[in-house]
């Protein structure tokens, strides 16, 4: 198996290369996996997917994404479908685990002019689903979402979770949320306002960090420790390191501690690094045509990074492909050494 790893690795670093197109030199990396296309055939309909590690099992980790014309979907880490819960219009998806269980949380777009959170637990045995109900996020349309289970804090259960609701236009809201059984509350503590619409949000917990993409402009981080936080600007749209619209965003953990924050650059059919303290751009890559198609035009990405099994041994990175070779829409499974091959991280 590491001979594989390896021969791959070489590849993507073989496949580094500056087009004429290209201002900066884009590496290019191949999907291990695909999942079985969402059911709302030939529309926009895959969006964002979120990632669950199985520690004690690492192959049998699991993958929620969402159909955004009709719910969300649960996969093994071969694509296959574990389940399908019909919940309406679901755009972005975000998980917690805690000793409560998996929390799963979803931007519901069913009510346009009254954002909600739909929230559900995850069986890990089964990749079940399990509707616990909704939370209001306030007046406007939900877009994205994102989530961490806080400071000290616990997911599912008993515990209490903060949900970023980012609205599409550009109202950022933080949801406290409480998924004790039987109990299930959410209340607005803060609010934000990003000039533009905006979607893809992730949480870096290790320095308390929000970060929203705006989609036409770039991307904002917020210090949530600090309760009179304004969003500042992190990294800008160039039309060369990052392209309009800026779409998902992601955050890997490298072993020295060292975190690194993925966006999808969905108007070249790419993805940017950024070193998530410093802000310094770290590369960016494509994921090309190999035993699995490419992907192009994405939405949604999810990075976690340790061992998911023989095929993602340092970890999975997951994204969205808006084409897939002019079909349905589905989620390619990439392995996150290759990216950091790629990109010599």
């Amino acid at each position: 198996m590491r001979g594989w790893v390896a021969l791959a690795a070489a590849a993507a670093l073989a496949a580094c290369s500056s087009g004429p197109d290209d201002a900066v030199a884009t590496a290019s990396v191949t999907a291990r996996a695909e999942t079985q296309p969402v059911g709302t055939a030939n529309e926009d309909a895959a969006d964002d997917p979120a990632i669950w590690r199985n520690a004690a099992d690492p192959a049998a980790g699991l993958l929620v994404g969402t159909d955004k014309k009709a719910g969300l979907y649960v996969y093994n880490l071969e694509g296959k479908v574990l389940d399908f819960m019909a919940a309406g219009r679901l755009n972005n998806v975000a998980l917690v685990e805690g000793p409560g269980g998996i929390l799963v949380a979803a931007s519901d777009r069913t009510d346009k002019k009254n954002s909600r959170i739909a929230l559900f637990s995850l069986d890990p045995a089964s990749g079940k689903l399990t509707q616990l109900g909704h939370v209001a996020g306030g007046p406007g349309e939900a877009y994205g979402l994102c989530m961490t289970g806080g400071s000290g804090g616990s997911a599912g259960g008993a515990g209490k979770v903060r949900v970023y609701a980012a609205l599409k236009d550009g109202t950022v809201r933080e949801v406290s949320v409480s998924s004790a059984p039987g109990a299930l509350s959410g209340a607005v503590t803060r609010e934000w306002k990003i000039p533009t619409q905006i979607e893809g949000c992730v949480v870096d917990d290790a320095t308390d960090r929000l970060f929203v993409g705006e989609e036409d402009e770039g991307i904002w981080t917020i210090a949530l420790a600090d309760a009179e936080a304004k969003p500042v600007s992190f990294a800008k749209v160039d039309g060369h390191r990052l392209v309009a619209d800026v779409e998902g965003l992601a955050l890997a953990r490298l072993p020295d501690g060292r975190g690194i924050l993925l966006a999808s650059s969905q108007g070249d059919n790419a993805y940017a690094a950024f070193d998530a303290v410093s802000g310094a751009f770290l590369g960016r890559f494509r994921i090309g045509d190999g035993a699995v198609d490419g992907t192009s035009e994405t939405d949604g990405i999810d990075v976690v990074t340790g061992d998911f099994g023989p095929a993602f041994p340092g970890g999975l990175f997951v994204a969205q492909d808006g084409d897939n070779g002019k079909g349905t829409q589905n989620f390619k499974l990439v392995a996150w050494d290759d990216i950091r091959a790629a990109l010599g991280l």
